[in-house]
């Protein structure tokens, strides 16, 4: 658009005899600003631009065909034909020295045709490509949609999976397990103990067997939210693990109503893998759990022995991978690794939330 401009106040200037303060000039710098106006009318350009050219011919040529290009392609087909038409018969009444029907008759009449069928051309292609650009919008759109659905449905499938392969067996356990446990009289007293336990731990598993189905079917009509966590607090993993056989040392430090929930629950899981990998793969050793809830951080730390004999090191399982997710989502982290001697050491730190992020995350 500048180089049309100084095209034009060039022309200006030859035809006022090289002066560069010419009206023509003038002229062609306005017509120029106007073009260049977003913020003005859409009329102001055109109108300037015809004017100029029906006053001085092919001087200002260039800049009516600017103003009829970026009308055609607004889709002002009709504007764009009435300037070309009041400019070529302005120019045969007027007869300026350098009008648009001289040297050729025919010459400005197929500039200007050509000025106007560019603009369409250009309009239709903007529209064109404006429209692709929302369709493939529309569509990303409608993978996501259909990403989620798949998702949800693949959740129902394993929540029904889960409920089907795990309730039925867990609630022959616990129903078992209460039978014996009438009898406990005719049973020695260790036997009553272990059945005792494992009806206990029968029956907490199927309440978190509800939970877990609870979340995977979050977000279904029949399902649309997930139900409340249940706090449990690690002491009772610890009592359970004893009851059991385990030789376990727990050290708890701070206030677990200082923690926030998602901390609390988190702990209670890391504790919960950590113990149960304990017994797998180091039946027998000694298992430290340190647990601080801080602030500024909740800190875990559990250590096991090697047992007898030592077991090589075993990578972690899904567990240690769905734990270390957890711990990531609250901005911490998770090692678990060989702690040295054949021992193994599992280390989480889960950064407190500072007071703006507790106030940005109030509904």
């Amino acid at each position: 658009m500048f180089l049309v401009t100084l095209v034009a106040a060039q022309n200006g200037a030859t035809y006022a005899g090289g002066s560069a303060f010419s009206t023509p000039v003038g002229v062609a710098v306005l017509c120029g600003a106007a073009l260049l106006a977003r913020r003005a009318h859409w009329l102001t350009a055109p109108v300037l631009a015809t004017a100029a050219t029906v006053l001085w011919g092919w001087t200002m040529l260039p800049l009516l065909l600017v103003a009829l290009f970026d009308l055609a392609a607004h889709r002002r087909t009709g504007a764009a034909v009435a300037c070309a038409a009041a400019a070529l018969a302005g120019n045969a009444l007027v007869e300026p020295d350098v009008g648009l029907w001289l040297p050729q008759q025919y010459g400005s009449p197929l500039f200007l045709l050509l000025a106007v069928m560019a603009g369409l051309w250009m309009g239709n292609r903007r529209r064109l490509v404006a429209a692709l650009s929302e369709q493939v919008e529309h569509l990303r759109v409608e993978r996501e949609l259909r990403e989620r659905a798949a998702r949800a449905a693949e959740r129902s499938a394993i929540a029904a999976e889960m409920h089907d392969v795990l309730a039925h067996r867990l609630s022959l356990i616990a129903l078992h397990t209460g039978v014996l446990s009438t009898r406990e009289k005719a049973l020695p007293a260790p036997v009553a103990e272990r059945l005792a336990l494992l009806r206990a731990a029968s029956t907490e598993a199927l309440a978190d067997l509800r939970d877990v189905l609870g979340a995977l079917r979050c977000g279904s009509e029949a399902h649309p939210a997930a139900p409340e966590p249940v706090l449990r607090d690690v002491r009772e993993l610890a009592e359970q693990a004893r009851a059991a056989g385990q030789r376990v040392a727990l050290t708890v430090e701070g206030r677990p109503d200082g923690a926030p929930t998602a901390h609390r629950l988190a702990v209670f899981r890391l504790v919960q893998e950590a113990l149960t990998n304990a017994r797998k793969h180091a039946a027998g050793a000694p298992v430290a759990v340190r647990v601080d809830y801080g602030p500024p951080e909740t800190f875990v730390e559990v250590t096991n022995d090697p047992g007898d004999p030592a077991p090589p090191p075993v990578p972690s399982g899904y567990g240690m991978v769905g734990l270390r997710e957890r711990v990531t989502a609250l901005g911490g982290h998770l090692s678990a690794g060989p702690g040295g001697a054949g021992a193994w050491r599992l280390v989480a730190r889960i950064p407190h939330p500072t007071p703006s992020e507790q106030n940005g995350s109030r509904p």
